[in-house]
């Protein structure tokens, strides 16, 4: 097969071919019911894409296997290609399942005690006003040896639209958790459940910023009013400690094609970016003045912006008859270009494992080639990650609005990227680390006992994963890998019994691990004006 011709000063390109991923499904499928009212949850039509944030190319990601445990096959993705030496013909790599003992990843036997659960509110109708909410069971009820506690679960309900309603977001800031929840903005004590504060908005929230400032600052935008024919140009920031609002404005049309679609917000710094549909600018996140902007234009321009780590890149792409597209590191305050990074010709990005440094998935949809490069900090191409299995991306590119955003089921850490493989269903995956310098894989953990890990994030030295059940009777696991590979240690091992069936059936959520506590909470409710689980806690 012949090799894509080679950008000026570029290492090799990738080699190799596969299956690389379309738009992915926007169904909600979810297990089947049960007698728990809060395991239950049917499927309910397609979502327009409303909030974007994780969004690749503005769709909402496909989880690891289509959700910790369930590996639809249309979401699975053949992703690692060789670059330079040993190419791997994708197409030939069979999706990697391991099994095994997982009595490593066992915590020491203890006696449950305190095993009932605070009871959260619940909201009625979405004002942020709860009721004291329906009487749940003992989620703690019959707990084993060795398991640890469901601290809450906050439930709501809300009569909305037919389709639904998104929750997406989950942000931890000192002693609150905070959720949007439809037109709100909700905080809730981590230790209780109860709610802290309500932040009522306009109209419909329909972006947010993945991570908060470490001050507890967060951008929000919603539409410009009620109904179908209205656009999501307001942008609002908010101090997630007191829940008030910082600042609000609209953000100004640049060019008469400035449609904002599908916007995503990328903070770093005193800068947040709104990317939308090939338009971008950016605002200082203290007080809301303009700090730069990039209306469409003719030859190479930038038209989306992601940050991480304490930098900035951006999407740019060319109006040449090659359609090339290019990385450029950024100034966040003047969006100057400090290194330009062009992709083999065809090629695109579609999936972002890093900002700094940058870890960017890119691939040739024609040719089925497909690749992940690491970039040094002048934009030179350093290393390409390869490695055999099916991989779980957990986002990618829908092809038709471009967009950047970090995925948000593999972690970098300094020189390693995590990596969750693909599992069929009934199978355990496992996670990989690569060795960023020379792109090789350094050690495998497998989950084992038919259970799926997910990469959550790196803290001081140690891999924090999410491990699945394997079934609805069994409860999940926080775990801890070393950073230089190793058996798993259980940090939290939660309950069997009521608790488990409600942690199984969060489909595709948003999870997190503070200070011992485990976060786990929806992206999208039915709002059909009957309760429905939101956020769940467990600890020790």
């Amino acid at each position: 097969m012949t090799e894509p011709p080679q950008p000026p000063n570029q290492p090799p390109t990738p080699s190799g071919y596969g299956h690389l991923p379309g738009p992915p499904q926007q169904g909600y499928g979810f297990p089947p019911p049960s007698e728990n009212p809060y395991a239950q949850q049917p499927g309910h039509p397609p979502q327009p894409p409303t909030v974007q944030q994780h969004a690749g190319h503005g769709y909402p990601p496909p989880p690891p296997g289509g959700g910790p445990g369930a590996t639809p096959k249309k979401k699975r993705a053949v992703l690692i290609a060789a670059a330079v030496a040993a190419a791997l013909v994708l197409g030939g790599v069979g999706y990697v399942a391991f099994s095994g003992d997982d009595k490593d990843a066992k915590p020491t036997a203890q006696e449950p005690t305190d095993a009932k659960p605070s009871v959260a509110p619940s909201v009625a109708k979405g004002d942020g006003n709860g009721d004291a909410g329906p009487q749940q069971a003992d989620l703690n009820a019959g707990r084993k040896q060795g398991e640890d506690k469901v601290l809450w679960l906050k439930s709501v309900k809300i009569d909305g639209p037919g389709m639904g309603v998104d929750s997406a977001g989950q942000w931890v800031v000192g002693d609150t958790v905070v959720k949007t929840v439809w037109k709100n903005l909700n905080g809730y004590s981590i230790t209780d459940g109860k709610e802290k504060w309500t932040l009522p908005f306009p109209a419909l929230i329909c972006s947010v910023a993945a991570q908060a400032t470490p001050e507890g600052r967060l951008a929000v935008m919603y539409r410009d009013g009620e109904g179908e024919n209205t656009t999501c140009n307001q942008l609002r920031v908010v101090d997630l400690k007191t829940g008030k609002e910082v600042w609000s404005k609209e953000v100004p049309q640049e060019g008469l094609f400035d449609i904002f679609t599908s916007p995503t917000l990328a903070m770093t710094g005193d800068t947040v970016a709104v990317s939308r549909g090939g338009t971008a600018s950016a605002f200082r996140i203290s007080n809301g003045d303009k700090l730069f902007a990039n209306p469409r234009g003719e030859g190479c321009h930038p038209d989306s912006y992601e940050a991480g780590n304490g930098k900035m890149i951006a999407l740019v792409t060319c109006t040449d008859e090659e359609a090339n597209t290019e990385v450029h590191g950024v100034d966040p305050v003047t969006g100057a270009k400090a290194w330009a990074f062009r992709l083999p010709a065809k090629f695109k990005v579609t999936s972002i494992y890093s900002v700094n440094p940058a870890v960017l998935d890119i691939g040739n949809e024609q040719e089925k080639k497909r690749a992940i490069v690491v970039l040094g900090p002048d934009g030179k191409q350093t290393a390409t990650v390869t490695g055999e299995g099916s991989f779980a991306v957990g986002c990618g590119d829908a092809g038709i609005i471009r967009a950047l955003s970090t995925c948000p089921t593999s972690v970098v850490d300094g020189n390693t990227l995590y990596m969750p493989t693909a599992a069929a269903t009934g199978t355990a995956n496992e996670i990989v680390a690569f060795d960023l310098t020379t792109g090789k894989a350094k050690w495998r953990t497998p989950a084992g006992d038919k259970r799926t890990l997910t990469p959550l994030k790196a803290v001081d030295g140690q891999l924090i994963a999410y491990r699945k059940a394997a079934e609805s009777e069994q409860g999940g696991e926080v775990v801890s890998i070393p950073a230089a590979g190793g058996a798993p240690t259980a940090l939290l091992r939660h309950p069997s019994g009521p608790a488990a069936p409600i942690e199984y059936a969060f489909y595709n959520p948003r999870m997190d691990y503070v200070d011992g506590r485990f976060f786990i909470s929806v992206n999208h409710l039915r709002a059909q004006d009957v309760e429905e689980k939101l956020l769940m806690v467990f600890g020790k």
